[in-house]
């Protein structure tokens, strides 16, 4: 081995050193004597699996010493004071010292959906030379794959300014490297108009759907006008009203507003780009910022990143209550070393053959990352099953919860849409064995084999975000023959339930029961042919509902209620009196009667569409596909014969109040749903059943 090539090794070995003086106290001067209180222990579901110390000890036993070994410490797990571990980063990702921070806010009315007049815009692609670049991110790609990682990933570069702009200070300043940021560049084309270009996900070459970044150097009420020029999705929830989120500090400090909808004249389209036979998309609006010089932030959906997760475990883990039903353990670490949480939720019972006898109800979150809807529901269902309630404490005491909240860290932190910094989809690997490659589904499916040697596994439910269908929907699993027959209805059993709990989100409509041969490596799949029947998949669009209140956005309160409708869904499906659950079984069955030979689910979506969808499977990213079906042209390139129609029915919609608009859906609903009647709130039994 040469001497450079000696060197280099060195380099790799202090920059992936856990005690490299460079990774210490980055965003925090005291972590580094922090970190030293940590006591760090196991699950007991799979501690054969992460090392553990052993120290022998000397015994003075009979006139002589016995050596034996100290009882083993486990080394993973967080400790009561709530410390966790830094973040890290790929080694030549570049990163900001700056911590973001967003406050907690809730609109005092739902937010309104934009409602397209058919006369938008669609601003070209300009030529390469046009305009100024005024944002230029590091190319993160440089590397064709994951090396290794550093705390704090490497410093950033310092962005050059573009000389032929003397009206600099009229200029918009943009940032987006920092944790969960997406945007890798800017162009200026007039004064108050940009042209940006998102970042595909980290060793791949497509995946551009989620955005989140800064801007600074604001003019108040000047007409901004953004322009994203890089999706590859021919359809999208901004065509059907969705708009983009915004985020003002000076709001926030002056008012409490936290992040809100903008956005006008929206406007998704094919534009004039393609590359090496990719046709791209662009989305378009236009908004006002409301103070000069403020600091301001947009995204695709509220962001929840990997800090976030680490701040809501820190309060449990210090919470002398809590912490004694939800014990905070490590399941693996990621790629690029960071740590993948697993929670054990239950009350711990005196009679152990009891507590052996609880069945387990298993949970997972952000497989992809870019969804973080499902972070927010994830979040309802911890704040309720962790909450004081009556219906609460018979969760606990009946089940075991095994929750892993974020599978994909890595994914979150750079900012990925969908893949881990594998360059792959983890919920198409759900059957691989390389346990290197995929260590979180890897060692997800490891424990789930393992808890189901022990016990009963009643359900599990992976946790994702929709983005071309509105409301909430589940994914389950069935054979095709039970599909021909309408037999064995009893696993749509759950999704009904919550249908009825939720009514005004939840649509049962929209669930599907199919496997498409695409499908057989996602998690639902994988776990379904593992045995458990109760599989599924919970979808929450990006955008709202088309049920309840209509025509408005979710907010994040809207998205945590989802978590708590599970929990009492949870209750009524293993309620002691089995008369919901009969008369459930009963509906579904007069249902596929009454459909008979019509598919009583709509599976187009579920096809091509849904958040199980992915071309990052089982083969690199490298190599792509090239027989990819020939998608309908978007139904925004042609005109309607009923356009003027059209207009004025918009018109007439913004004039309308909300509440006649939600009285008016409702309306609808319940005339065309009036078999699915929701369950009455009442309070749960004091017994709950579950089926082996």
């Amino acid at each position: 081995m040469s001497e450079d090539s000696n060197k280099d090794k060195q380099q790799v070995e202090e920059l992936t050193s856990d005690d490299c003086s460079s990774d210490e106290d980055l965003f925090d001067p005291s972590l580094a004597e922090e970190l030293e209180q940590c006591a760090f222990f196991t699950d007991s579901f799979y501690d054969h699996i992460l090392p553990r110390t052993t120290q022998i000890l000397l015994e003075y036993d009979s006139g002589r010493w016995v050596p034996r070994l100290r009882e083993p410490r486990d080394l993973y797990g967080l400790s009561s004071a709530g410390h966790l571990h830094l973040v890290r980063w790929p080694h030549q990702y570049e990163v900001v010292r700056q911590k973001i921070e967003h406050i907690d806010w809730i609109p005092s009315e739902p937010e309104p959906l934009y409602i397209p007049t058919g006369l938008e815009t669609e601003p070209l692609c300009p030529d390469p030379g046009e305009g100024a670049v005024v944002y230029l991110a590091d190319e993160a790609n440089k590397d064709s794959s994951f090396m290794y990682s550093r705390i704090g990933g490497s410093f950033p570069s310092k962005q050059v300014l573009p000389q032929s702009w003397e009206d600099w200070d009229n200029t918009l300043i943009f940032e987006a490297r920092f944790e969960s940021g997406n945007l890798q560049k800017v162009v200026k084309i007039s004064d108050f108009e940009y042209q940006l270009t998102l970042r595909t996900d980290l060793y791949t070459n497509k995946h551009t759907q989620w955005y989140y970044f800064q801007v600074t150097n604001t003019q108040a009420g000047m007409p901004y006008r953004f322009t994203i020029v890089n999706f590859t999705k021919p359809t999208s929830l901004y065509n059907r009203g969705m708009r983009p989120l915004l985020y003002s500090e000076a709001e926030a400090k002056i008012h409490k507003v936290g992040w809100q909808r903008t956005g006008d004249a929206i406007k998704y389209y094919k534009n004039n780009l393609s590359q090496d036979g990719r046709q791209y998309f662009s989305l378009t609006w236009t908004f006002q910022f409301p103070h000069d010089r403020d600091t301001c932030y947009f995204a695709h959906c509220y962001p929840y990143t990997y800090s976030n997760l680490q701040d809501y475990l820190s309060t449990i883990a210090r919470d002398p209550k809590r912490s004694k039903f939800c014990k905070i353990r490590i399941l693996c670490q990621s790629l690029a070393r960071n740590i993948v949480y697993v929670l054990t939720i239950t009350n711990p019972l005196q009679d152990f053959k009891e507590e052996k006898r609880k069945a387990a109800v298993i949970l997972t979150a952000r497989v992809h990352p870019g969804e973080t809807n499902s972070s927010w529901m994830m979040k309802g269902f911890l704040d309720y099953i962790l909450g004081d309630s009556n219906n609460a404490q018979l969760l606990r005491n009946t089940f075991v919860f095994k929750v892993v909240p974020m599978l994909n860290p890595d994914g979150v932190i750079v900012g990925n849409y969908r893949c881990s910094l594998a360059g792959r989809d983890l919920n198409r690997n759900y059957r691989s064995d390389l346990k290197e490659s995929f260590p979180s589904v890897w060692y997800t499916r490891t424990m789930i084999k393992r808890i189901m040697e022990e016990r009963n596994v009643l359900l599990y439910c992976d946790l994702h975000g929709h983005s071309r269908k509105e409301n909430v929907f589940m994914y389950g699993c069935e054979k095709r023959e039970q599909q021909e027959e309408g037999a064995s209805l009893h696993h749509r059993i759950f999704p009904f339930i919550m249908s009825k709990n939720c009514p005004d989100k939840f649509s049962f409509p929209d669930c599907s029961f199919k496997i498409q041969k695409g499908k057989e490596g996602t998690g639902r799949v994988v776990m379904w042919k593992l045995g458990i029947s109760n599989s599924y998949t919970l979808e929450v669009t990006f955008c709202g509902s088309k049920l309840g209140n209509s025509y408005t956005h979710f907010n994040t309160k809207d998205l945590e209620s989802i978590g708590y409708r599970f929990c009492e869904s949870l209750l009524e499906f293993c309620d002691e009196n089995k008369n919901k659950y009969d008369e459930c079984l009963k509906e579904l069955e007069e249902m596929v009667k009454q459909e008979n030979s019509a598919d009583p689910v709509n599976d187009t979506l579920d096809k091509d569409s849904s958040s199980d969808t992915s071309d990052s499977n089982e083969s690199p990213v490298k190599l792509e596909s090239q027989n990819e079906a020939k998608k309908p042209e978007d139904s925004s390139q042609r005109m309607s014969k009923n356009q003027e129609q059209l207009i004025k029915n918009a018109q007439v919609f913004q004039k309308l109040k909300l509440i006649e608009l939600q009285k008016i859906q409702k309306t609808k609903y319940e005339i065309s749903k009036s078999s699915i009647e929701p369950f009455p709130r009442t309070p749960s039994a004091n017994k709950v059943w579950w089926s082996p």
